[in-house]
C-alpha cells in the first residue's frame, strides 16, 4: 500500500508561481512512475506531468514551458513547480504513483488562479 499526501495549493494571482508537493509513505520500494493530474470544475481529470523512477518526464501541451515536475527519492516526494499561472490552470491537482501494477492517488489540493 502507498499513501500520498499533497500540499502547497492555494490562491495565486495570474502570472504567479506555486510549488506543489506530494509525499509518499507506506510500501515505497518499487514505486516507478509518479505524476500530477488535475480536474477543473465540470471537466474530467487530465494529465499534467509524469516522471519515471529514472527521471524521464512528460508534460501536457498546455503546461509545457511553464510547469516542472521533479522528484526526490530520498524524501519519497514528487514536486510540481508551476509558473506563469493562468486562470485556466485553476483545478484540483492530484498526485499519483504506480506501484505493483496499481495506481495510487492522493486526496488532491486546490489551486485557484485569480486576481
Amino acid at each position: 500500500q502507498v499513501q500520498l499526501v499533497e500540499s502547497g495549493g492555494g490562491l495565486v494571482q495570474p502570472g504567479g508561481s506555486v510549488r506543489l508537493s506530494c509525499a509518499a509513505s507506506g510500501s515505497l520500494a518499487g514505486i516507478t512512475t509518479m505524476g500530477w493530474y488535475r480536474q477543473a470544475p465540470g471537466k474530467g481529470r487530465e494529465l499534467v506531468a509524469i516522471i519515471t523512477d529514472g527521471g524521464s518526464t512528460n508534460y501536457a501541451d498546455a503546461v509545457k514551458g511553464r510547469f516542472t515536475i521533479s522528484r526526490d527519492n530520498t524524501k519519497n516526494t514528487v514536486y510540481l513547480q508551476m509558473s506563469s499561472l493562468k486562470p485556466e490552470d485553476t483545478a484540483v491537482y492530484y498526485c499519483n504513483a504506480y506501484y505493483r501494477s496499481t495506481w495510487y492517488w492522493g486526496q488532491g489540493t486546490q489551486v485557484t488562479v485569480s486576481s
